[in-house]
């Protein structure tokens, strides 16, 4: 490959990741064949051993017991008020120590080939990071059964999970060609992975006095779980320091524009769950990618929202100013039951004597946002990546060898027919589940659907292999078929579940099929290992919830204390705005709302500026705009309020900004550390709280410091919306 076209592939500002300094002369490669990508030489070797054991008893014992662990910690947080997640880089970190724990205990043989190995690491990390999301369907489970008065049976419920997150998996074997084998395809976000998989790897240079990674990483735990209890259970008002509001907690506008239930402008939390609620860790997200969310939340959140608020648009001060939340024109709760038949479809009699839906202008235009970023990213990869995606695709389809590739032949390939009997056989689970347990969904319907994020695969997986962006089809599959099927709320998000979750699913195992590509894992031990991390994490799953849903009262509802489940309410109200009323009363000509439609146009054309501008003035600030990012800052709102942006971008200047310039050893060495500590440390305390307390119905006492929301709210009106509300009808 010549300079200039290695000058191609050179890392763009978009991805470029700090991490990625810790690892550039940790490796000393010969000067022989090595990757022609500059990135990928620095950071992966190109020897391999293929004598090293991979799923050995140590591989099997520690991914099932992580697989187990990571599932139920995250999806019972999901269901939490305050929701986290924990990252796969915990266990990461903590499979080593246990590796070679066990390699010391365990008596020499079948049981214990010899060393821990880094590919029995890689291995287990594949596995976690199957397991480490959330089921996408089990928000569907979760709507039927409390808000919906549904209960398909834990069978149908399974039966959809294991289909929707393996569904991609069989399509991952056909892209494994084109987005795997190719030098071109770099997938940046793996290279984090394989620096800290070799930083661990190797024997730490440690100065007299200096601590090792591992001895940080369980201090800050430890003093993590202790001050968790302080703002978690024994003074909960640090979690939100709302001190613009309590100026004048009478005063409507003080409340909506500093209240933690509004703009959040001036709120402080000292509470980590808090922080990394929605967002995920601030210490590993790199500062140009901060500031563009931050500039995007700024003129979104605190400047159009404001403006569009207090001018009334769409009759605003009728709804609480920021709220997820269904209402009628007087801005009373939307009661959807009042307006379904018998089997939980819309009737058109019902609805049109009991009014339109109405939702927060803020809601409405978190939609208009999500148009013009799904619009913006087609624009912006055209303007900034046509010529790299097209040399990509032309290299894909020579399937030209590097040396990692070349490594590669030592193992026997996953036969095709593995991944295509994986996905018919998944596609047939859909439509039995789908037509037999009445989800309202069509034979048709769920071939579309899987027909859809089979086409978008191979494109957006081209993008984000390079971008480290993946355009999202929850928005586009929702409207496709509220269109089609009108009416039909159950049918619209398991339609919705299959497309943009299939799709999404494709391009995590993907992305993790290079990730072994990269360390030269068996491909396939590679296959079996995503096998076990999506097997558990689905079973799992619904186990927690099921038991959640089972045990605690009120759970997701607004009176739930603890399990107010903010993205499954979220998830609902998208239901019912996407799927019962559908697009064509919602967003159609004669609404209200019609004007977001124009937002597809908006960010369509959004980027052509910016690209010139930048061309105008090279390597000025402009280089850092990012409009798909931009655009997409405030994508988790709702649920996800407004304070948890500006004290997660407080955190991420301290860390990412000031300890990265000024203190660039210590960030490089222990930042990351730092955030699987934290999470981990927060993880234990809440777990423990939860079994302690919460499980035997043992409150914090109330005082000053965790005040009772039911008398003495220290921020009464930042939920109301500006206008009162009319008086209740007497019975």
């Amino acid at each position: 490959m010549s300079a200039e076209q290695k000058q191609e592939y050179l890392a763009e500002k978009e991805f470029v990741d700090e991490k990625f300094d810790i690892e550039r002369s940790s490796i000393n490669l010969e000067e022989e064949e090595n990757s022609p990508i500059p990135e990928v030489a620095a950071i992966v070797s190109n020897k391999d051993d293929p004598s090293l054991p991979v799923m050995t008893f140590r591989y099997w014992v520690m991914a099932v017991f992580f697989s187990l662990l990571l599932s139920f910690f995250n999806q019972f947080f999901w269901f939490r008020t305050k929701p986290m997640t924990i990252s796969p880089l915990v266990i990461q970190l903590l499979a080593y120590p246990i590796g070679k724990f066990m390699a010391r205990v365990l008596p020499e043989g079948r049981l214990n080939p010899g060393p821990f190995s880094i590919k029995e690491h890689v291995l287990v990390t594949l596995t976690a990071n199957c397991a480490a999301g959330t089921a996408y369907a089990v928000d569907i489970t979760v709507i039927q059964k409390v808000y919906y008065g549904q209960d398909f049976g834990f069978l149908a419920n399974f039966l959809l999970i294991n289909c929707t997150q393996m569904l991609g998996f069989g399509m991952a074997g056909v892209l494994r060609r084109y987005l795997v084998y190719p030098a071109a395809m770099v997938w940046p976000a793996n290279l984090v992975q394989v620096a800290l998989l070799n930083t661990l790897h190797k024997d730490e240079d440690l100065q007299p006095g200096q601590w090792s990674r591992y001895k940080f990483f369980m201090v800050a735990t430890g003093a993590m779980f202790v001050y968790a209890w302080i703002p978690g259970f024994i003074f909960p008002v640090l979690s939100s320091i709302a001190w613009v509001c309590w100026i004048n907690p009478k005063s409507a506008v003080l409340s909506q524009i500093g209240g933690a239930g509004g703009l959040g402008v001036g709120a402080i939390s000292l509470d980590w769950n808090t922080i990394i609620s929605f967002l995920g860790s601030p210490l590993i997200i790199p500062w140009w990618a901060q500031v563009n969310i931050g500039i995007g939340f700024f003129l979104i959140a605190w400047v159009m929202v404001p403006i569009a608020y207090y001018t009334n648009l769409w009759d605003a001060k009728r709804f609480p100013i920021l709220t997820p939340d269904l209402f009628k024109i007087d801005g009373t709760p939307y009661n959807t039951a009042l307006i379904l038949d018998d089997d939980k479809l819309l009737d058109p009699i019902k609805y049109a004597e009991y009014g339109p839906l109405r939702i927060s202008t803020f809601f409405a235009l978190t939609y208009g946002i999500g148009f013009a970023g799904l619009s913006s990213m087609v624009t912006h990869t055209w303007l900034y990546h046509r010529h790299k995606l097209v040399a990509q695709w032309k290299q894909s389809r020579e399937h030209s060898e590097d040396i990692h590739h070349k490594l590669m032949q030592a193992y026997p390939e996953v036969p095709d027919w593995w991944y295509g009997a994986l996905f018919i056989f998944m596609s047939v689970i859909a439509v039995i589940t789908c037509e037999v347990w009445h989800y309202k969904l069509p034979w048709w319907g769920v071939l579309l659907a899987i027909a859809m994020s089979a086409f978008f695969s191979l494109p957006v997986g081209l993008i984000q292999a390079v971008t480290n962006q993946q355009p999202g089809l929850n928005i586009i599959t929702e409207y496709v078929i509220g269109y089609i099927l009108p009416g039909r709320a159950i049918a619209n998000v398991t339609f919705k579940t299959l497309g943009y979750i299939s799709m999404a699913q494709a391009l995590t195992f993907t992305a993790d099929l290079k990730l072994g590509h990269y360390m030269k894992i068996p491909p396939r031990a590679m296959f079996w290992a995503q096998l076990l991390g999506t097997f558990i994490a689905g079973l799992v799953n619904l186990l927690t919830a099921n038991w959640l849903l089972g045990s605690q009262e009120n759970v997701c509802l607004r009176t739930s204390k603890d399990f107010q489940c903010p993205s499954a309410r979220t998830f609902y109200s998208a239901s019912v705005i996407w799927g019962v009323i559908a697009p064509e009363k919602m967003f159609g000509t004669t609404s209200i709302y019609n004007a977001v439609n124009y937002f597809f146009v908006l960010g369509f054309l959004l980027p052509i500026p910016f690209y010139y501008l930048k061309k105008f003035w090279p390597n000025s600030a402009l280089e850092f705009i990012h409009i798909p990012v931009l655009l997409a800052a405030t994508g988790m709102m709702p649920p996800a309020q407004a304070y948890h942006y500006t004290n997660w971008l407080a955190v991420g200047f301290i860390f990412q900004f000031f300890a990265r310039r000024y203190h660039p050893e210590w960030h490089l060495r222990f930042t990351y550390v730092l955030s699987a500590a934290l999470d981990s440390g927060t993880a234990f305390m809440v777990l423990l709280m939860f079994f302690a307390f919460t499980m035997t119905g043992t409150d914090m006492p109330f005082w000053w410091g965790n005040p009772d929301p039911e008398e003495d709210g220290m921020c009464p009106l930042e939920s109301l919306p500006y206008f009162p509300l009319p008086p209740k009808k007497a019975a």
